[in-house]
């Protein structure tokens, strides 16, 4: 141990004894004798740190105080600021597209006559053919001026009369809770009378109403060709055929076709390689409808409300925000949109 610490024999056994040459050592004597050994003492004591730290402390909580509703004020006043910018900014864009999308209404408007429908969408390099809407049936609050069923019924029917004049084939229409289904007659008289107040009785297409799990309903059964005076064949009448969906044609659909193949499978009816997506896909393409090519949604943001999701999956939707309601201009602009979209596929 001394020649580790560099104390010599003599020195530690004097330390120890608390003699030395036969001499008591006093204890101021003692630590003489080994402070060279010891080491340096610190500049500042540990209570002197502790009393430091504990004084910043202080002097910063009495800062804090101080600037604290300086700080708080000027966080108010910027958020506020900041705040009103971003609310300006939203009422203008609103008031601005709400103007705009006025006049282009007053200057665009259908008249409720084919020839101006298709003049709009004429110069279109592409069409859907299989075109889907949502529309919504509100009960207590007025919608567009209509109020419930009668203003869904009204929606519908000059959807329908827009989608005929433009050529498109094909309309599906959704409605969350189903209230069309039950009406099937009444809502095909509907959109009957309203297709002969575009078209007038001669030129109106034909239709057919239909909604799954429900026959079809399509009377009256009108020929698609007739003959003139001189047996000549007239030109074949345009055929429109519109699906009713509610949210019971999407995942509940799904839920029972998987039970009904688990059923099969089970029974041995049909093997478990033969179940696959085409089969999936075609089942229920026949049991509720195929892929629309285009879903326009008239509300001001995109809430699916419970469409099947199976028949989104290569859909284009198409919404304007700030609008409210089936209006003629959204319908427009979407077949616009449309004609511009490239469907890669994946590629």
């Amino acid at each position: 141990m001394a020649s580790a610490t560099g104390i010599t024999s003599a020195q530690e056994t004097a330390f120890r004894r608390g003699t030395f040459q036969g001499k008591q050592l006093t204890p101021q004597q003692r630590e003489e004798l080994m402070k060279p050994f010891l080491p340096s003492e610190p500049t500042s004591s540990p209570d002197r740190e502790i009393k430091k730290a504990a004084a910043s402390r202080r002097r910063k909580s009495v800062h804090k105080k101080r600037t604290g509703p300086i700080h708080a004020s000027i966080h108010f006043f910027v958020y506020h600021v900041i705040a009103l910018l971003f609310s300006v900014f939203f009422r203008f864009r609103r008031a601005y597209r709400l103007v705009r999308g006025k006049i282009v209404e007053l200057l665009k408007y259908h008249h409720r006559t084919p020839e101006f429908i298709a003049h709009d969408v004429k110069k279109l390099q592409k069409l859907p053919k299989h075109l889907s809407v949502i529309v919504d049936y509100q009960e207590d609050d007025e919608h567009q001026g209509n109020a419930g069923l009668e203003g869904l019924v009204n929606d519908v029917c000059e959807i329908a009369a827009w989608a005929a004049s433009a050529g498109i084939p094909f309309l599906s229409v959704y409605e969350r809770t189903g209230a069309l289904k039950n009406y099937l007659p009444q809502t095909h008289a509907s959109i009957w009378n309203t297709l002969e107040a575009y078209f007038g009785p001669r030129r109106k297409p034909t239709l057919s109403l239909r909604a799954p799990h429900l026959s079809s309903y399509s009377p009256p059964n009108t020929p698609p060709q007739t003959a003139d005076s001189n047996g000549n064949l007239k030109e074949e009448r345009q055929h429109l055929t519109v699906l009713l969906l509610s949210e019971h044609d999407g995942r509940d659909t799904i839920v029972d076709l998987t039970r009904t193949l688990a059923e099969m499978a089970q029974k041995g009816d049909v093997r478990q390689e033969q179940i696959n997506m085409d089969l999936i896909d075609a089942q229920l393409s026949d049991h509720v409808s195929s892929e629309p090519d285009l879903l326009i949604l008239f509300s001001p943001t995109v809430q699916l409300k419970g469409y099947p999701p199976w028949q989104l999956r290569l859909t284009e939707i198409f919404h304007l925000p700030d609008n409210k309601g089936v209006n003629y201009q959204v319908f427009v602009r979407a077949l616009y949109n449309f004609a511009k979209v490239e469907m890669r596929l994946g590629r």
